[in-house]
């Protein structure tokens, strides 16, 4: 069992990235109130791991993982794995960061757009995959690719909120990714969402 085996009971991963420490910790603490046991925090600008150190100690008091996302870089993870993510989320598939992730004690969710990206995130043993930009892939397109991929567990994201998430996970996505959406999401939405 991996750490995103998770999903298949929550079914939402949430992204979050608050403008101070205490704003991400503060939405970490709402997803987990919501029953949204993983969150990510996305590394993307400098200060950016500041956030994800803050979220990872609020994470270890609350007994909830934190990973951190856009991962493009072995360099990155190694720097993520030093202040403690659970995990690390890319935004495509890159065997670099997968092996560095995995060589660090990190679990990792690739990205992919393509049956060439499913198959060779499957040889490298990453059964949990990021469809990306899901919004534009569509939820047709899961149900395409898991014709050929039956053990693929996607992770719907970019573009996904609370009025189309449920169509996804129909379509035959495992769990979804809220980022943005997540913040103008009522706890009901949510709710609904991790029932």
């Amino acid at each position: 069992m991996t750490l995103f085996d998770e999903l298949d009971q929550t079914k939402v991963l949430a992204i979050l990235h608050g403008s101070t420490a205490a704003e991400t910790v503060r939405w970490c603490e709402r997803a987990w109130s919501l029953g949204v046991t993983l969150v990510e925090v996305p590394i993307r600008a400098d200060g950016d791991l500041d956030l994800l150190a803050a979220a990872v100690e609020a994470g270890r008091r609350a007994g909830h993982p934190v990973g951190a996302g856009t991962i493009t870089s072995s360099e990155l993870a190694r720097q993520v794995a030093e202040v403690g993510a659970a995990f690390t989320v890319a935004p495509g598939l890159d065997e670099e960061v997968a092996a560095a992730s995995a060589g660090l004690g990190m679990a990792h969710l690739p990205g992919v757009a393509t049956a060439t990206e499913i198959q060779r995130a499957l040889r490298l043993g990453l059964p949990w995959q990021k469809a990306f930009p899901a919004s534009s892939l569509g939820p047709a397109w899961f149900t395409a690719q898991l014709e050929p991929f039956r053990t693929v567990r996607f992770v719907a994201t970019g573009g996904v909120n609370a009025g189309n998430a449920a169509a996804f996970l129909k379509a035959g996505a495992a769990a979804v990714s809220l980022g943005g959406a997540f913040a103008r999401s009522s706890d009901e939405d949510i709710r609904a969402l991790t029932a």
